[in-house]
């Protein structure tokens, strides 16, 4: 990836230079489209609903009624492969590289349809009950087998619980005892061994189906082990001989236990159902439009699939017929993969842009007449923006922004990114640097994903849209943070058909997390725009109070110190006996090490981050930036740690959504936090 990020820098800044001779103000002006039409007013885009509660709904269903479906033949997922199959006429539906240099092949919807049908007759023939009862693993990379895998398991109303690649063994082995799981399907010997691993834990785990092949070491294990080990292509071979009827489900039945990785304990089980999953993701293609996927469409599949933000984008491309290509799941290849299958729609995720627009300022630094040209052009295109004009054919994108639209494929008109704010400078450069439609939605896996989304054509920034027609949002009072709903500001809550059925197994959790009303408590502090759209502005979940008994919010503050140039990640700690906050701070490697050059400053990346002038430099740096966003002085930190090395999931400072593991930071870091409040006494 960084490889990748490399190259959208470097080419940018040649590419930037050498076209500028040929910007012509009146070639250009003809180049532009019509401008897009929002469908709804866009001063209005949400709308209060009677009674105490002030909800508030979408626009599209302003009577206060929900979203079920868009498609009467696709009210499960097991039938919206069927439909995809009929709108694209048997068009390609997965796509894959059997080889890292290959190119794509691919398999047509009828040709998924036909493996399913096999690969569910299979699992009966090996003994799986079909039906709720029936709770199957999934522990594979995104690949054609997956989704066969998931279709399979819907085609014979089973559970599909898919088992995160990055959860690790103990937390698989937690999930497994937990969904009573007596067959899991896996891709590789890597994932077998942590399965096989913890076997003597998982009494009940009986079965393992292999996509690949499998050592005749493993094999001996796992027969010592009591575990039955089957090929993939063995189950659909037995499933070709020993066809059945399926078992379809219905709206109602669940189709999928998705587990949450959480910051602190066990992992919860979300149950999800067909009618939620359909509602949610027909709430998102009603809100879309014409501008929406369709069966043209190419979706470049990279995310997990074992998140619900990876699988409702898939559903919204198999309703409409289009097609899913898969990476080849390392992320050095991403960007091949990438420039070979040529997608039209990608998930992306705030940390990947903001990585891209990084990589392409950098390109430009340093070069007054490349800095003016990209300013220009920006400029140019963010009021093109304001006309509601979307385009990335104009003279700007041919000379001046090309190579960051191909390195992307070159034929990318619709992103939707998700999972984590996005700063509001990165979306406005990247809707200009792109020429794409880029649509940012909020939710959480307790609401299948989306719950809000930004409208079409609605180019401003700071805010996440108004509520989807498939849920109402109200917000309610916060009283110990200052935020109260009679002023359109407090803790946001969701109740509509998007809403989870409750955590597997866990009606304590659940009764924590729904009311008896039915509104889902999401802990993310919301106010309502003028505009009826919803700006998220602070978190409750992780609030704590100091001695002179200040509430703080850590990761407002880790949201506005991120805007340094010279901050990567960051953790913003205080305890209750402190007045005062701390921080430990991963800077960012070239952007610090440009200005050390600057200041005379040499070392090792190590002692760089313990010089004690790059420390005050970087604290003066943020304490400013504070200021400016209306930081209190007790929600200012007084003293910091550089840490060398990226937080990430394989230290187990990350989840496996990416956001910070704030208990296993405050454990490692522990040293550092008592020695810099020794300091400060």
């Amino acid at each position: 990836m960084e490889d990748y990020l490399q190259y959208i820098g470097s080419v940018f800044g040649a590419a930037a230079l050498s076209g500028a001779a040929a910007v012509a103000t009146s070639f250009y002006m003809s180049t532009l489209p019509p401008p897009l039409t929002p469908t709804v007013d866009l001063t209005k885009q949400s709308k209060e609903l009677p009674g105490p509660d002030r909800a508030r709904t979408s626009r599209y269903y302003p009577d206060g009624k929900l979203l079920e479906y868009c498609f009467e033949d696709a009210r499960t997922l097991y039938q919206i492969m069927h439909r995809g199959a009929k709108v694209s006429n048997n068009g390609p539906c997965l796509g894959w590289r059997p080889t890292k240099d290959s190119s794509y092949s691919y398999m047509s919807y009828n040709e998924v349809l036909e493996r399913v049908k096999n690969f569910s007759a299979g699992l009966v023939h090996f003994g799986m009950k079909p039906g709720q009862e029936t709770f199957i693993g999934l522990y594979a990379r995104n690949c054609p087998e997956w989704v066969i895998t998931e279709h399979a398991c819907f085609r014979q109303s089973a559970v599909l619980v898919p088992l995160y690649d990055t959860l690790g063994p103990n937390a698989c082995s937690y999930i497994i005892n937990q969904a009573k799981i007596k067959l899991v399907v896996c891709d590789d010997e890597n994932k077998l061994k942590n399965i096989l691993s913890e076997a003597p834990n998982t009494p009940q785990l009986k079965q393992v189906i292999v996509m690949n092949k499998v050592s005749d070491t493993l094999r001996v294990k796992a027969k010592t082990l009591g575990i039955k080990l089957i090929s993939f292509l063995e189950v659909e071979e037995a499933g070709k001989l020993h066809p059945c009827q399926p078992l379809l489900p219905s709206p109602p039945d669940i189709c999928t236990v998705c587990y949450t990785s959480g910051t602190t304990g066990d992992p919860k089980g979300v149950v999800l159902s067909h009618a939620n999953l359909v509602s949610c993701s027909s709430a998102v293609v009603l809100t879309m439009g014409v501008h929406g996927p369709n069966s043209s469409d190419c979706f470049m599949s990279y995310l997990p699939l074992a998140h619900m933000f990876e699988r409702v984008c898939q559903v919204i491309a198999y309703m409409s017929g289009g097609c899913v290509g898969f990476s080849q799941g390392n992320i050095k290849l991403l960007t091949d993969d990438i420039k070979t299958f040529k997608p039209t729609f990608i998930p992306v995720v705030p940390r990947l842009l903001n990585r891209i627009y990084d990589q392409v300022q950098n390109g430009v630094k340093g070069s007054k007449l490349k800095k003016w040209i990209m300013d220009m052009a920006l400029l140019s295109k963010q009021s093109e923006l304001e006309r509601h004009i979307v385009t990335n054919r104009s003279v700007w994108d041919r000379f001046v922004f090309k190579p960051v639209q191909e390195s992307l494929g070159g034929r990318v008109r619709l992103m939707v990114t998700g999972s984590a704010p996005l700063a509001s400078n990165v979306l406005t450069f990247l809707r200009c640097a792109l020429g794409c439609t880029i649509i940012e939605g909020y939710g959480q896996t307790e609401s299948v994903a989306p719950s809000t989304m930004t409208l079409v054509g609605d180019y401003s920034v700071g805010h996440v849209g108004p509520p989807l027609p498939c849920c109402h949002i109200k917000l309610i009072d916060v009283p110990e943070m200052e935020y109260f709903a009679i002023n359109g500001q407090g803790e946001v809550c969701i109740k509509g058909l998007n809403v989870f059925q409750g955590y597997l197994n866990d009606p304590v959790k659940t009764a924590e997390t729904i009311d008896k009303e039915g509104w889902l408590h999401t802990g993310d502090i919301g106010m309502w725009m003028e505009n009826g759209a919803l700006r998220i502005v602070d978190r409750k979940k992780h609030i704590f109070k100091l001695a002179q008994g200040e509430y703080i919010a850590p990761e407002k503050i880790e949201n506005i110190y991120l805007s340094s140039p010279y901050v990567l990640q960051i953790f913003v700690y205080g305890e209750s006996l402190k007045s005062c906050l701390v921080g430990i701070i991963v800077p960012d490697q070239k952007m610090l090490k440009d200005w050390c050059k600057a200041n005379e400053i040499e070392g090792s990346w190590r002692e760089i981050c313990e010089n004690k002038a790059v420390k005050k430099m970087i604290l003066t740096d943020i304490t400013e930036l504070g200021k400016k966003a209306g930081l209190k002085s007790f929600e200012q930190i007084k003293d910091l740690y550089l840490h060398p090395e990226l937080f990430s999931i394989e230290n187990g400072l990350l989840t496996p959504t990416l956001k910070t593991k704030r208990p296993d930071c405050r454990k490692l870091f522990m040293p550092q936090i008592e020695a810099m409040y020794r300091h400060l006494d």
